[in-house]
């Protein structure tokens, strides 16, 4: 829950010092060795995935603000750069339920969420749970799947529960989906509705490696994969731990106005003819304590934000017919967006 603040004199007694930076003040609690252990624990999986995936520290480093923010992760690009690689890599990382679903033409809303089958001995129906039943749930090319099945995800993505036959059942916690999808001009491919895609915290793009990383990676992979050997390093309840840490990161008002600002400026942009919504502005503002806790930070900061943009808000975004007819894509509208946006400004000026 936001804590109100109205400036540095209202202290408690077991109160830091306020931080300055950039101008903002922001008066933290002594979280510390919360986040010490959290930092010291994302660095392990860190390392763990690193192993697996070369040249990409970046796309590793969102992959874990994702999951200390109770997010979702779309990573979408052409086949082959190891979208599926990434996923697998973390969910081996965690000591975990793990479960993976590969998304075909043919698979149903049930063969996801589960089914409520007879028992001839008891002459009761008993639920049988679906693969949504894990910690993290990897979606292998989840747009090959029609929007029926799509939308299997819908509720445990939102509200972290699964409805079957008039019942509902809760997830387990930590709870994460990470799906992977071709662009949707490949063939075979059904586009992501746009609440589908709004529920996916952010969405990255592998890219290419360097040529170094993919000579590296001739030698690592070349043999074996180095997946077979990754062991975890880390468990659950380490894991719900750090989610914990996360949500006492402080976010001063200044800086939830700026996130405000930031999420309003796309929705009144004559360039898009869909902005974000207040779900993504929350989820922004997650993803930013997230991102200050993995730098060690207790409070969040505007360059937070303005990292996190992109990746958290361009995908839920819908380019105008201008805007296409110039071939604006929406990352472009969203960067030139997080320029125009005025930062908040030093107190006391």
């Amino acid at each position: 829950m936001e804590r109100d603040r109205k400036g540095p004199g209202n202290t408690h007694p077991g109160a830091k010092p306020p931080h300055l930076h950039g101008g903002l003040v922001a008066v933290t609690h002594d979280v510390s060795p919360r986040l010490d252990d959290l930092v010291v624990t994302a660095h392990r999986i860190r390392q763990a995935i690193e192993s697996v995936i070369e040249g990409k520290g970046d796309v590793i480093r969102l992959t874990l603000t994702v999951l200390l923010a109770e997010g979702h992760l779309l990573i979408e690009d052409v086949p082959g750069v190891g979208k599926t690689m990434l996923a697998k890599a973390l969910a081996r990382s965690i000591d975990c339920p793990v479960r993976r679903v590969q998304f075909t033409p043919d698979l149903l809303p049930s063969d996801i969420t589960g089914v409520s089958a007879y028992n001839q001995q008891t002459r009761e129906f008993e639920f049988k749970p679906g693969p949504v039943f894990a910690n993290i749930v990897v979606g292998d090319e989840i747009n090959r799947a029609s929007p029926k099945t799509q939308s299997a995800l819908l509720e445990c993505m939102e509200e972290h529960q699964v409805t079957v036959d008039g019942t509902t059942y809760r997830l387990d916690g930590p709870f994460m989906v990470i799906a992977t999808q071709n662009p949707i001009e490949m063939e075979g491919t059904y586009p992501l509705p746009e609440a589908q895609r709004d529920r996916f915290t952010a969405r990255i793009a592998m890219g290419y490696p360097e040529p170094t990383a993919e000579l590296e990676m001739l030698d690592v992979h070349s043999a074996a994969s180095p997946l077979d050997k990754l062991e975890p390093v880390a468990t659950t309840a380490e894991v719900r731990a750090l989610i914990e840490a996360v949500r006492a990161v402080y976010v001063s008002q200044p800086v939830k106005k700026y996130a405000i600002d930031l999420v309003t400026a796309t929705r009144h942009s004559p360039d898009l003819r869909l902005g974000a919504s207040p779900r993504s502005t929350l989820q922004l503002v997650r993803a930013a304590r997230a991102h200050a806790a993995l730098a060690g930070r207790d409070y969040v900061i505007p360059d937070d934000l303005q990292e996190l943009c992109l990746p958290v808000l361009a995908h839920r975004l819908l380019p105008s017919i201008e805007a296409q007819g110039q071939r604006r894509t929406p990352e472009q509208v969203m960067a030139e967006l997080v320029r125009r946006v005025p930062v908040p400004e030093t107190q006391g000026k």
